[in-house]
């Protein structure tokens, strides 16, 4: 997920001193909901930092795929 901050959503359960569980949007319900307290900032009421959810493309098995930009260096062998 290229942003960092995607919403505002609300902690369910406190696991652990440093883990929380949120309640997710249906959306996103193949991203585990249980997250380290390092991931989660304070919600400051701003809409514009706020990006939809339904925006975000999540693959299946959430995997990307990458393309090579350019050969830096090549190598012949014989």
């Amino acid at each position: 997920m290229s942003p960092r901050f995607i919403g505002l959503y609300e902690i369910i359960e406190r696991i652990s001193l440093i883990a929380y569980r949120l309640a997710l949007p249906p959306e996103l319900e193949k991203i585990h909901n249980v997250f380290h307290v390092s991931m989660l900032r304070r919600y400051r009421s701003d809409p514009s930092h706020v990006i939809n959810s339904s925006e975000i493309d999540l693959q299946p098995g959430l995997l990307f795929s990458e393309k090579p930009i350019r050969i830096l260096a090549r190598e012949l062998c014989y």
